[in-house]
């Protein structure tokens, strides 16, 4: 997948577990990646994030630490 299309999906799960109360949204966004992409979208998204990780919403950055 194209880096700015995993860049906006990502995003877009982080502003949604956001919105929810009493829940860490990083827990929620990682918990919703190993849930729903596929190993290689989430390999993807863990080494763009060690590559700087450049756009994506602090949320993913830190829920892909928890991946």
């Amino acid at each position: 997948m194209s880096p700015e299309k995993m860049v906006h999906m990502a995003n877009q799960i982080a502003i949604f577990f956001r919105s929810q109360p009493d829940a860490d949204p990083a827990q929620r966004v990682a918990a919703h990646l190993c849930d729903y992409w596929e190993p290689r979208m989430r390999a993807q998204l863990v080494d763009y994030v060690r590559e700087g990780g450049e756009g994506l919403d602090e949320t993913v950055r830190k829920a892909a630490r928890l991946i």
